[in-house]
This record gives structure tokens, sequence and C-alpha cells, in this order.
């Protein structure tokens, strides 16, 4: 991994005279109110809108590694799925992107008829993609986030170290019958994709890697709130059918999710200045981890996908 910048955050102004190409020209921005970890802005350069991203402070104890972001977003802008990569400040890890004019999404959005059919289809062009530079690995990802959590005395809700025993059981049985990993951005939240009124873009790579592909469709329909019956139409708009092997995958990387996602709102909890209810949010993902973990269809899932 590279090594996180010690430089403090610049401040807007201090970004803005970093781009040598902006020297001269007329630059007025304005703070976009978005994000959980970074500070976003719109950029009028002349006339011509661009995303500016300053990140937040202590992003790599929450293994954010900023090269890896760069390399896999400009990977995503040559698969169309992601913004065209401007401008960066090395120094700062700064990063300028083409502004895509259209909405951001919401869960509330994503109830629309034809929701699923549209994520599978800029889901599968990312996944075609060039590969991106490293890989992601949530089980790996959640026990590193768990020794921070030691080291730091940070707290976390009850019962999850209890339900601990049971995560080997989930990656024996992903493994038994492994998918080839493609490029996947693993972080779907609504509000990372972006309606341009023809079709989606997904934008934010902090947490992309190669993976396998059931992780990024159980991770949004997780995010999204969708119900068995738009799994299932997910499943079927990516794969072309929704075998219970599949929907079974769905639903144990669904768990994962929760279960590394968890921890990162906790570190949040602790380490973030951003005015949110981050143990709140932790104790939302965790009380449906649990609930699937403790579930009646675990065992089914867990043959399931070994069949």
């Amino acid at each position: 991994m590279d090594e996180p910048s010690d430089a403090p955050a610049p401040t807007i102004d201090q970004a803005i005279a970093a781009i040598p190409d902006w020297r001269g020209h007329d630059v007025r921005a304005t703070a976009i109110d978005a994000g959980l970890t970074n500070q976003n802005w719109r950029v009028d350069v002349d006339g011509e809108t661009v995303f500016l991203r300053i990140p937040g402070p202590a992003t790599a104890l929450l293994a954010v590694d900023r090269g890896n972001e760069l390399h896999n977003a400009r990977a995503a802008a040559t698969a169309g799925v992601g913004p065209a990569v401007l401008h960066t400040v090395p120094d700062w890890d700064v990063i300028v992107l083409g502004w895509i004019d259209g909405r951001t999404m919401s869960n509330e959005a994503f109830a629309a008829d034809g929701a699923p059919a549209r994520v599978a289809e800029v889901l599968r062009r990312l996944h075609a993609g060039p590969r991106f530079r490293d890989d992601f690995d949530m089980f790996r990802l959640a026990a590193r986030y768990l020794r921070l959590v030691d080291e730091r005395s940070i707290a976390i809700p009850p019962g999850y170290r209890e339900r601990m025993h049971r995560l080997p059981r989930i990656e024996a049985a992903l493994a038994v019958h492994p998918l080839p990993t493609v490029p996947c951005h693993n972080d779907l939240l609504a509000e990372n994709y972006i309606d341009d009124g023809d079709r989606l873009w997904i934008v934010d790579y902090e947490y992309s890697g190669n993976n396998d592909p059931t992780f990024e469709l159980g991770n949004t329909c997780q995010e999204l709130g969708w119900d068995d019956r738009r799994i299932r139409e997910l499943c079927a708009a990516y794969f072309g059918e929704a075998t219970e092997a599949l929907l079974a995958r769905m639903r144990l990387q669904m768990i994962m999710s929760d279960v590394g996602w968890t921890l990162w709102a906790a570190i949040q909890a602790e380490i973030s200045s951003i005015d949110f209810d981050f143990y709140g949010w932790a104790e939302e993902r965790w009380a449906r981890a649990s609930t699937a973990l403790d579930g009646p269809d675990f065992e089914a899932w867990l043959t399931a996908v070994q069949a």
C-alpha cells in the first residue's frame, strides 16, 4: 500500500492554487454538502464545472489507499462508468474529476420500477472494464478494522465478537465454488450512483478493488434496502438467471458487507469531525448482520453456495 501523506489537508483556496492550469482563470468554488469522509466542492473554471475532492483526516486508518483509488478511478473512467480524472495534487491527494450533470441517487429513487436492471447494466460495464490495482477482501478488511478497534479501545455494538466464529464458515463456503474476481466498487450506497437521465454513473472509488461480483451485488442490495423480489431481479439481470446458489452467495455477502462497514462506522464515530451519528449507523448495520447470522436461513445459504 502507498504510505499516507502526513501533510495537513489544504483549504479550498490552497487546493485551487496548486493546479497550474487554473492560474489566471476565473475560478469559483461552492461546497457540496455530501459525503461521510471528505470535503467535496463544485468548482467553476471560466464557467466550466468540475468536481474537486479534498480527503478527510485519518482516512489511512480506514484502509483508504489514495494511490489505489486514483488508479481505479482512471480505470472506471476508461470503462465509461466513472467521471474523467482531470487533475491531481499528489501532496494532498486532491483529485479533480469531470462533472456529471445529473441527480445524486437515493434509496427512494431506487424504489422505481426497473431499478435493478439499470444497476445491473452499470455494474456489468464496470466489471468488464480494466482490472483495478489492488484486490478487496472484506474478511481481511474486517479483521484489520477489528485490530484497530482493539488498539484504540473503540466501542462496537454488543454481540459483535460473540458471532465472529461464524465468519470463517462463510469464507469457507464461498471458497468452494469461487467466482472470478472483477473490478468492484465495494461501497455502493445510493449516493454513489448518479443518474444523468439516460444511464447511471458510479463515483467515489476509495474502497474499490478486484472482488467477487456477488459482494458488489449484495452490498448495493443491502445499502439500497431492497427486498427479496428486487434482490432476485438484480441477480437475474446481472447473471441472466437467479439460481438459489447465486442468491445464497449474495445473501452471505450482504452479511459480510454489514459486518465490515459496522466496524468502519464505529471507527468513524471515534475519529471523524463530521456531524453525523456514525455509531447509530454502526448499530443499524450490525442489527441487520446479526439478524441474518442468527436467522433460520443462514445454514441453508451456506449449503446452497457449496452445492
